[in-house]
């Protein structure tokens, strides 16, 4: 991921995404200094709070990215899922109903949601669900689209 162009965010802008991430996910965003980044190489747009990478926008909509979430764990919209899709979602699998333990039954069909693990609650990867939370447990079918992971660009990027 190579860097286009990183600059300061002003308050309005830094207000607009730390007010989505709170409705979105219950958590307040801390830091100092937020820097909007964008890629030659990727449509992608990161904001550098103190400057990792802790937010992501998906279609035009901030979110928390899985450091993010790992830094400020979310309240809401978290899909948790068993030790035996662990491996899988951090390939960046989609969910299956299977793995599922846990969903937030607020989530609605488009929310992006965090997936985190049972054991230790570590999020693992940022997707779009499918389905409302409350039909997310099951037994077969795919549940949330992956759209990040550990492991991957966005993950490894540091400035």
């Amino acid at each position: 991921m190579n860097v286009k162009s990183r600059h300061h965010l002003r308050g309005d802008e830094i207000d607009e995404i730390r007010d989505a991430v709170r409705e979105g996910l219950g958590v307040e965003i801390e830091g100092d200094a937020f820097e909007d980044v964008e890629f030659t190489d990727s449509e992608e747009r990161v904001v550098l709070v103190d400057g990792e990478p802790l937010v992501a926008f998906f279609d035009d909509e901030p979110f928390l990215t899985v450091r993010g979430a790992n830094e400020f764990p979310p309240e809401r919209r978290v899909v948790t899922v068993d030790a035996g899709a662990v491996s899988f979602v951090s390939d960046g699998a989609n969910v299956m109903r299977p793995g599922i333990v846990e969903a937030d039954d607020a989530i609605g069909p488009g929310d992006l949601v965090c997936i985190a693990e049972e054991t230790h609650g570590k999020v693992l990867a940022v997707g779009r669900a499918d389905v409302d939370g409350s039909e997310m447990a099951g037994d077969s079918g795919k549940v949330v689209t992956s759209l990040h992971h550990v492991g991957d660009e966005l993950y490894e990027f540091s400035v």
